[in-house]
């Protein structure tokens, strides 16, 4: 997301993305989709309520591909308006997935405090997509702290998955 902030950091919501910021922001919510496919193949993720929901966030990575792609033809403001939105749903989904795993699998902690951070932040992005100063800085800072909470999450699951071995 870097590349966004040197690229498009003058850019107001009235704008069009430049093309590198496009490009991030329709591969984003994609590459959050395949991770989730990716996910439920490694951990066996079968029928079930936690299946299903896996499901719908793979609906929704994909649902903002699509509402993306078209957005980033548009204006800056719109494309965060549709990023808003897709941010706010997965980041319930992923509270929602951290809380039905914190008994079975533990170590959940991670995932709900970043899904509680995506939903504010995603209710914030859109609320404020079609502001004058609003711009892509804020996609920028929240990528950043998803992967920030990704790492904590990979951290605190591998700790768990060594001492469950012992």
């Amino acid at each position: 997301m870097a590349l966004v902030l040197t690229t498009s950091a003058s850019l107001g919501s009235a704008d069009e993305p430049t093309v590198i910021a496009a490009v991030l922001l329709v591969v984003y919510p994609l590459w959050d989709a395949v991770a989730t496919l990716v996910e439920r193949r490694l951990t066996g993720t079968g029928a079930g309520a936690t299946n299903s929901v896996g499901v719908v966030n793979m609906a929704l990575g994909l649902a903002a591909t699509a509402g993306m792609t078209a957005a980033v033809f548009s204006t800056i403001g719109r494309a965060l308006l549709v990023f808003g939105v897709w941010a706010l749903l997965s980041g319930a989904v992923q509270l929602v997935v951290a809380l039905r795993r914190r008994r079975t699998v533990g170590a959940q902690w991670p995932m709900a405090v970043s899904g509680g951070q995506s939903v504010l932040a995603g209710a914030t992005i859109a609320a404020t997509s079609a502001s004058a100063t609003s711009s892509l800085s804020t996609v920028a800072g929240y990528s950043a702290f998803g992967a920030f909470w990704f790492l904590v999450s990979a951290v605190a699951l591998s700790i768990r998955s060594r001492r469950a071995q012992r």
